[in-house]
């Protein structure tokens, strides 16, 4: 069962950036959308 799991874990797809799509490196409970670079360019 451990094993279905893992497999199960393996195939979920991460976040795509929408503005570049670029996959989202994801820190523990973030709920941003954009990847770094985009979030970089963006002014506050």
């Amino acid at each position: 069962m451990i094993q279905a799991v893992n497999e199960m874990i393996k195939g979920i797809q991460g976040k795509v950036c929408p503005e570049c799509g670029q996959k989202v490196h994801e820190h523990v409970e973030s709920y941003l959308l954009e990847c770094d670079r985009c979030l970089s360019k963006k002014v506050e």
